[in-house]
């Protein structure tokens, strides 16, 4: 798997403890489309060949460069925090698009149901993200794999697009 590796930039999705596989197949098939790497992190709500993860995630599998953590102390434990980690978060301060993204980044997804952890966010206000939305409590957040897709062009846009083909070409055409 060639993973985002042009001029030095590397893509990281975190996702902690998701729980509908078939977020989780959208999210994997966005990462295998810009070269992102993707950790999943336990406990998931579902298991790793449950088929509708793998019916969202197509056939873009083998394209993944994927890591399992059983929890996210063993995650922090095998990738020591930097200031590369983002926490995307419907009680973040900052609009996603407002923050630099540097090489290496981490960005961070909670679980459908509740988030992040609290204790996660609170330790690190400077870093939590958001992306705006009408202020409707009917309406809590986004999807999640819409986020991520969000979360990810907003890097790669601030990037140059790196690796990627960024223009595409029509067939003939023939009335």
């Amino acid at each position: 798997m060639e993973t985002l590796r042009h001029k030095n930039m590397a893509l990281n999705i975190v996702l902690v403890e998701p729980e509908i596989p078939q977020n989780t197949g959208n999210i994997a098939r966005t990462c295998a489309a810009t070269g992102a790497r993707l950790h999943l992190v336990g406990p998931m709500g579902f298991t790793i060949d449950d088929r509708k993860l793998k019916r969202a995630g197509l056939d873009y599998w083998w394209l993944l460069d994927i890591t399992y953590y059983d929890s996210l102390r063993d995650f922090l434990e095998k990738t020591p925090q930097k200031d590369n980690f983002f926490f995307f978060t419907t009680k973040g301060k900052h609009i996603y698009s407002d923050l630099h993204y540097p090489d290496d980044a981490y960005l961070f997804f909670g679980k459908e149901t509740k988030g992040l952890p609290e204790w996660l966010l609170h330790e690190n206000p400077a870093f939590c993200a958001r992306l705006p939305m009408l202020d409707d409590a009917r309406a809590r957040s986004l999807n999640l794999s819409n986020t991520v897709a969000v979360a990810v062009y907003e890097v790669l846009r601030q990037w140059g697009f790196p690796a990627l083909l960024c223009e595409g070409h029509l067939r003939e055409y023939e009335d």
